[in-house]
C-alpha cells in the first residue's frame, strides 16, 4: 500500500485539499503508471495526457474557497469509452465511431468535471456497451491484470482494470445486464449498480428505459460513496430522476440487519470455484452481528422481462445502423421481432416480480449473492458457452445473475469477497430495497473491513 499510485481518491483529495500534494505531482505518478502497465492490459484506450496536465496545473492555481468546494478537487477519473466527452475521442468501441469527437460532455462528465476531477482518459469497452466481455475491433481485448489470459469482465471491464492496476483512483461505469458489477467481480474492485434515477441520463429517444443505469466504481466503498455523492443527484430531463439528496448511512456496522443469502438465486448453475468463494460470505456476515438466512430466491420473470426490454431497446437504438459487430447486430435482430404482446407480457412479469421482492425486502434488509455465475474466463473466449454442463444458449446466458437483479429496481454493489485456488478474483453481490443505495453501501463497507479481499493487488 505504499505505492501512491493505489492511494485511495479520499485520501487523495484530502492530501491536495491541504497543500500536502498538488495535482500536477499526483496526475504525473497515474501518468508514470498508465506508461508502464497500460500496454500489457489495454484498459485505457485514449489517452489526454497534455488536456490533464493543463487542468492539473489550473487545480493547482485555483483559490481555497474554490478547492474548498470540489469534493475531488485534482483528483484523476477514467470515462468509460461509450460517454460524450467534449474534444476527446469516444468511439463507443464501434469502427463506425473510430474518429469520433463529441463537442459536449455527457452529464456524468459535466459533474465529475464540476466537483474537480481531471479526466485522464477513456476506458476500453465492448462495442456499444454489448457484453461482459471487453474486446472490440478498434482496440482488441482488455486483459485481467490478475492472469493476462484471462477475461476483465465488462462492459466496463477497461475502467475496472485501470482501477485494479493504479492507473487511476476513480472510473465511471454503466450497468444494463451486470456491467459495472461483472467486471468489478473479476478485477476486485467495487463497481455500484444505483437505483434507476439517483444517476440521471438525458435521452431523446429512451428516456424512461430503467435497465441501464450509470454509476461509480473505485477501489474502495469509501471512495465508491464519495464519487457517487457527485454523481448522483436531480436532473429535470430525465423523467424518473430522483429528487432526493444522496446521503451515506453512518458506519455502524450491520449488527442486527437481517440478511438473506442465496447461493444461485433461485436455481442457476455456478461454477464450483465461484461457489465456493461466495460461500463464505454469509458467516462474514455473521461474525458482525448479521441474522443470516438462506432464502429459495423467486426470481420468475426476470428472464422474460430482461430479454424482451433490452431486445426493443437494441432495435429501438440502432434498427437502422449497419455495419454493427456481431453482438449488437444479434441483439437488434432479437429486438425486431418483439410485438406489442410481448412487451405487455415482459410488463406484468416485472411488475409482478417487483411486488414478489417488495414484500421479499419486508422480511430482509439485503440479499447477497454471486455476481457473476463463474470466474474470469479465458480472453480469447468471447463468451462462457458452459456451467457445469449446462450449455449456455447464447452469449447473453451465463450473466443471468447480474441481468435478472437489473430488473429488480434495485442498487446493488459488487465487493472484493476472495479468491479462487488459482488467484482469481470473484465478488459477492450486495441488493437492497429500491431507493436504499445508501443501506447497500454501508453493508458493503462493513464486509470490506472485515474481509480487506480488496488490498490485494494484481502481480503485475
Amino acid at each position: 500500500m505504499s505505492e501512491p499510485h493505489y492511494m485511495t481518491a479520499t485520501e487523495t483529495a484530502h492530501l491536495i485539499r491541504t497543500g500536502q500534494a498538488s495535482a500536477v505531482e499526483v496526475l504525473r505518478t497515474h501518468l508514470d503508471r498508465i506508461e508502464k502497465v497500460n500496454p500489457r492490459v489495454n484498459a485505457i484506450v485514449t489517452l489526454v495526457a497534455e488536456q490533464a496536465l493543463e487542468a492539473a496545473k489550473a487545480a493547482d492555481a485555483a483559490g481555497p474557497g474554490e478547492v474548498a468546494e470540489r469534493p475531488l478537487h485534482g483528483v484523476p477519473v477514467a470515462h468509460k469509452d461509450l460517454v460524450d466527452t467534449a474534444n476527446i475521442r469516444t468511439t463507443y468501441g464501434s469502427p463506425l465511431f473510430a474518429e469520433n469527437i463529441p463537442d459536449h460532455d455527457d452529464l456524468i462528465v459535466q459533474r465529475l468535471r464540476a466537483a474537480g476531477a481531471i479526466t485522464i482518459g477513456k476506458t476500453n469497452t465492448p462495442e456499444f456497451g454489448t457484453g461482459s466481455h471487453t474486446v472490440n475491433e478498434v482496440f482488441g481485448a482488455t486483459r485481467n491484470p490478475y492472469d493476462l489470459t484471462r477475461s476483465a469482465g465488462g462492459s466496463s471491464g477497461g475502467a475496472a482494470v485501470a482501477l485494479a492496476t493504479g492507473m487511476v483512483p476513480l472510473a465511471d461505469g454503466s450497468d444494463m445486464g451486470g456491467s459495472l458489477r461483472n467486471p468489478a467481480s473479476f478485477c476486485n474492485v467495487v463497481g455500484l449498480r444505483p437505483t434507476p434515477g439517483r444517476v440521471p441520463a438525458v435521452s431523446d429517444t429512451a428516456a424512461w428505459y430503467t435497465l441501464s443505469v450509470q454509476g461509480p466504481m473505485a477501489r474502495t466503498v469509501e471512495d465508491v460513496t464519495l464519487m457517487f455523492g457527485v454523481i448522483a443527484g436531480f436532473d429535470r430531463r430525465s423523467p424518473y430522476s430522483i429528487k432526493e439528496v444522496f446521503a451515506p448511512e453512518p458506519e455502524q456496522g450491520v449488527a442486527g440487519l437481517r440478511v438473506a443469502w442465496s447461493p444461485d438465486l433461485g436455481g442457476l448453475p455456478v461454477d464450483p470455484r465461484t461457489a465456493a468463494v461466495t460461500a463464505t460470505a454469509p458467516a462474514v456476515f455473521e461474525r458482525l452481528g448479521a441474522r443470516v438466512e438462506q432464502v429459495e430466491l423467486d426470481l420468475s420473470g426476470a428472464e422474460e422481462a430482461f430479454r424482451t426490454y433490452r431486445a426493443w431497446n437494441y432495435a429501438l437504438s440502432f434498427d437502422d445502423v449497419t455495419g454493427l459487430g456481431p453482438n449488437t447486430a444479434w441483439n437488434v435482430e432479437q429486438g425486431r421481432k418483439v410485438t406489442g404482446a410481448d412487451l405487455a407480457r415482459a410488463e406484468v412479469a416485472r411488475s409482478r416480480l417487483y411486488q414478489r421482492m417488495a414484500a421479499f425486502f419486508d422480511v430482509y434488509d439485503v440479499l447477497i449473492a454471486p455476481v457473476s455465475q463463474v470466474p474470469p474466463f479465458p480472453v480469447e473466449h468471447p463468451y462462457v458457452g458452459e456451467i457445469n454442463g449446462e450449455r449456455m444458449p447464447d452469449y447473453l446466458a451465463w450473466m443471468r445473475s447480474a441481468y435478472w437483479i437489473s430488473v429488480l429496481h434495485a442498487p446493488a454493489a459488487s465487493v472484493p469477497a476472495g479468491f479462487t485456488e488459482d488467484g482469481l478474483p470473484v465478488g459477492v453481490q450486495i441488493v437492497g430495497r429500491p431507493f436504499e443505495d445508501a443501506r447497500v453501501l454501508r453493508v458493503a463497507r462493513a464486509f470490506e473491513q472485515a474481509t480487506q479481499y480488496g488490498l490485494r493487488r494484481p502481480p503485475l
